[in-house]
């Protein structure tokens, strides 16, 4: 879906940002260097308005042209990782069907083990208020661990864990749904069939709400709790949920109402 977002003058910052050009501050140190140039002008004054349809923008010499802005949904499947470009592995972006999508890309990343919710994108200022640690978006995970959960498992995580390498992280919210040990190891998750049971004397079936994304950071906050996940999905992001009549590996646009739900809820609109 192509969605037409820019007014016709827009802030040369704001539509360099949207191009994904870097953030606001590094976009005005570009153009203090001299790296911006619109109609062949050198411009440092990045709070001047433009007509991206009219006015020619350089940045380090390469045009910048407008192009739609354009929102997925994907079921990132496990096996493929969150790049636009990899020479030994399935990107997400060749999951995408027909044209040329170079210019999209994922927001955030998902482990190339890890599935679910995953947004495609060629919007840059969404993508950097979704991102920014300052905004504090939610991100739901489900996941299946091996391990015993300690008795003090949801106030350890709502305390903010230490991970084993020493690295604090910020709380989080745990939600146990299931719980086994030798008897009961064998019973699958009805929810989720394509996950295998746990095949060792304990283990359980939890939702984490957190707000971070360190490399690897689920695992290694159940690895600080003397645990190991074996299975991990992204149900949600801020207040946009993984469809659940996508299969895995499938994408659709988004509709209006997410796209809108997402701009309201990063302040982009009231």
């Amino acid at each position: 879906m192509a969605v037409a977002v820019m007014a016709k003058l827009i802030r040369l910052d704001k539509y360099l940002v949207e191009m994904n050009k870097g953030s606001r501050t590094q976009i005005k140190d570009a153009a203090k260097k001299g790296r911006i140039q619109v109609n062949g002008v050198p411009e440092k004054k990045t709070e001047r308005k433009i007509d991206p349809e009219t006015d020619e923008v350089t940045f380090d010499s390469q045009p910048v042209s407008y192009r739609a802005m354009e929102y997925i949904m994907l079921y990132k499947p496990q096996g493929v990782i969150s790049a636009t470009e990899d020479k030994r592995h399935k990107t997400v972006i060749d999951l995408l069907s027909g044209e040329n999508r170079s210019d999209l890309f994922p927001v955030g990343r998902l482990d190339i083990d890890t599935e679910g919710l995953l947004l495609l994108t060629n919007d840059g200022d969404l993508t950097h208020r979704l991102l920014a640690p300052g905004k504090h978006v939610d991100k739901v995970y489900f996941a299946r661990i091996e391990g015993k959960l300690p008795e003090t498992a949801v106030e350890q995580m709502a305390a903010g864990l230490t991970l084993t390498d020493g690295t604090p992280v910020m709380p989080g919210k745990l939600e146990i749904l299931k719980q086994w040990n030798d008897e009961t190891c064998t019973k699958a998750s009805e929810t989720f069939q394509d996950a295998t049971a746990a095949d060792r004397p304990e283990g359980a079936e939890i939702l984490l709400t957190i707000q971070e994304g360190k490399f690897h950071q689920v695992k290694r906050m159940f690895e600080a709790l003397g645990c190991k996940v074996v299975f991990l999905k992204r149900l949600s992001m801020g207040n946009l949920v993984l469809d659940p009549e996508l299969e895995t590996g499938a994408y659709r646009p988004l509709t209006e109402g997410e796209l809108t739900n997402l701009r309201i809820m990063t302040g982009m609109e009231d």
